[in-house]
């Protein structure tokens, strides 16, 4: 199994970094717009769509709303990321009442309309993040990323509080204040870099901690689903790693609200 993950990410990290950093504009929405599709197969799943046909079906709609967002210009509006913002919000509160309010998630179109808005305003919030500056989509992603490890580390180390032991036994509090302790080290540090003024910075160290519990959150949602659904990752992609849902869960809450926060302010 590890040698599966060390192959997978060999080969995939390369990939993924030409084309987020090396593609800009129609290409790159091209790029991020199909892996968009790859997690949408995944969430049909999710959504109990086990058949190729429906599965399909699923991905015509998203391809549809990306496609219309592209042609109207909305992809660069604030109002998808807007969406997803009170999208998020609704999340929470599910994740924060599970069991209890399942019957509000637990049809299949509702678990359809969901991955609606966690999808898309991710692509969104993609495609404008790169538009801005390389600089501020290299951010996010370091942000998830070191989050991540943060959060694994100090949950491995000092975990005594369950955060959702009903939706996810293994996170902890103190794997959550790790992982923020770690993107605030990065916000400082793209502060100083950057050579921001003290209020930006100060806004910089803001919004991080503030995306760093919604990249929690895009976690514990996909865990939520799949609890539900019955199944240990969201699809067999990437040997070793599970599948593409399983690596983008945190950037689909952290990506909208970032861009959100960082572009719209």
């Amino acid at each position: 199994m590890l040698k599966q993950r060390i192959l997978t990410a060999v080969i995939l990290a390369p990939l993924m970094l030409a084309g987020l950093f090396g593609l800009s504009g129609t290409p790159f929405a091209l790029f991020t717009g199909a892996v968009v599709l790859l997690a949408g197969w995944e969430w049909a799943n999710l959504s109990g769509v086990a058949a190729p046909l429906g599965r399909l079906g699923y991905l015509a709609v998203i391809a549809v709303l990306m496609l219309a967002g592209w042609q109207t210009g909305a992809v660069a509006a604030a109002w998808p990321l807007w969406l997803a913002l009170g999208g998020w919000l609704l999340s929470f509160y599910w994740v924060a009442g599970y069991p209890e309010r399942g019957w509000q998630w637990r049809s299949s179109p509702a678990r359809l309309l969901t991955g609606l808005w966690v999808l898309v305003p991710c692509w969104a919030g993609l495609v404008q993040l790169r538009a801005s500056g390389a600089e501020w989509l290299l951010y996010v992603l370091l942000l998830v990323w070191l989050a991540d490890i943060g959060a694994y580390f100090a949950g491995r180390r000092f975990g005594r509080h369950k955060l959702a032991p009903r939706v996810s036994p293994g996170k902890s509090w103190e794997g959550v204040y790790g992982g923020m302790a770690v993107t605030v080290l990065l916000a400082l540090g793209y502060a100083l870099g950057l050579a921001l003024p003290l209020g930006e910075s100060l806004w910089l160290v803001l919004i991080t901690l503030v995306v760093t519990l919604a990249s929690v959150l895009g976690d514990l949602l996909e865990s939520l689903f799949k609890r539900w659904r019955g199944i240990k990752d969201s699809g067999r992609l990437l040997p070793g790693h599970g599948g593409i849902l399983d690596r983008i869960d945190s950037l689909t809450a952290a990506v909208p609200l970032f861009a959100l926060l960082k572009l719209w302010q």
